[in-house]
């Protein structure tokens, strides 16, 4: 069995230039369109013969004539071929259908608010997809959860299994109610910040810094003192809005907050904290449909659906002047890749 297997890949290799002579009318002719010489043409066809045990054609010193075995083979290998064709073309049309289970991991509240909704269109319009999307701001790891994507609110690191692609900029400002600053006042620097108390995010008995970039670029990262911590980005938004702290929160979350006046933007001379939006996934060398599909279509829908959601014009130091805007956070323009095998956050 593996003889005739190996016998048979021999006769295989030989046969696009068979098919070549005939179609071209002569040795000569089919060495041009192959791009070889005719010396080459000539043994492969004599190579094919031998392996045969036949004669493909009845030749002259002008002409190459096929014999009845060399036109029935040839007739088989037109069938051959149109098999082969059409098997890669069931492939082709395999990729390009969207189709089957794809699983998702997206953080909690960002992944509700700004990318569910894009991949639930998807769905829609795509009834053959099996979509799972999951919830959560643990870390999660691509290969040992079996998730397909993974959109995450941090770089990622580098290595050599994964490929990020930087999808959105996310714009952090710092914000408080109208009634906390009304008995604590509203800080003017950031060396204000240690007589304020703060609503901020922990993770893992972690604090998460506030981050502030000045007028030079240069980078302050701030712990301010803080006695409400919440592993909830909603939570630390609702307490900020009763009058219990200041809160260092995404536009796309404060944004209606903001422009109908339950919050209020502080020190709005300090430039937005910018950071990026990243889709991960395994490296391939060929990307299924729905995988493609799933990027694109985050690629596309999440800045302008976080756009809506910062309809709040940063430039505006009154709430009463704000007005809704679609321009708010800058979607990136180069794709950013990079290669990890780190788990992915939130």
């Amino acid at each position: 069995m593996n003889d005739h297997r190996a016998r048979m890949t021999d006769v295989m290799a030989d046969i696009p230039t068979f098919v070549a002579v005939v179609e071209a009318g002569g040795f000569a002719a089919a060495s041009r369109r192959l791009s070889v010489t005719r010396s080459a043409v000539g043994k492969s066809i004599a190579r094919l013969e031998e392996r045969l045990d036949t004669c493909l054609f009845h030749r002259t010193t002008r002409t190459q004539r096929l014999t009845d075995d060399g036109t029935a083979f040839y007739e088989h290998c037109l069938r051959a071929l149109d098999e082969l064709s059409a098997g890669r073309a069931q492939l082709e049309s395999g990729r390009r259908a969207i189709s089957g289970r794809l699983r998702v991991s997206l953080p909690v509240l960002f992944g509700r608010l700004c990318a569910a909704p894009i991949l639930t269109r998807l769905s829609l319009d795509h009834p053959k997809l099996h979509l799972e999307l999951h919830f959560s701001d643990q870390l999660v790891d691509l290969v040992d959860d079996r998730f397909d994507l993974v959109l995450r609110m941090r770089t990622p690191g580098t290595g050599s299994t994964l490929v990020s692609r930087r999808i959105a900029l996310q714009e952090t400002i710092l914000c408080a109610s109208p009634a906390y600053l009304e008995t604590w006042g509203a800080p003017n620097e950031l060396s204000d910040l240690s007589a304020h108390h703060a609503v901020t995010y922990a993770y893992r008995d972690r604090i998460q810094a506030w981050t502030f970039r000045n007028a030079a670029g240069e980078r302050t990262d701030i712990s301010p003192p803080s006695r409400l911590q919440f592993g909830d980005l909603a939570s630390i938004a609702n307490a900020a809005t009763e009058g219990l702290g200041l809160a260092w929160l995404p536009t796309w979350l404060v944004g209606d907050r903001l422009s109908t006046g339950k919050l209020q933007r502080v020190m709005p001379q300090i430039p937005p904290w910018v950071s990026d939006v990243y889709l991960v996934w395994m490296q391939s060398l060929h990307l299924p449909s729905r995988m493609r599909a799933a990027i694109d279509t985050l690629v596309a829908g999440v800045p302008a659906l976080m756009q809506l959601h910062a309809r709040y014009d940063l430039t505006a130091s009154d709430p009463a002047a704000a007005q809704p805007r679609l321009d708010g956070l800058r979607m990136a323009q180069t794709p950013v890749y990079e290669a990890s095998r780190e788990t992915s956050g939130p």
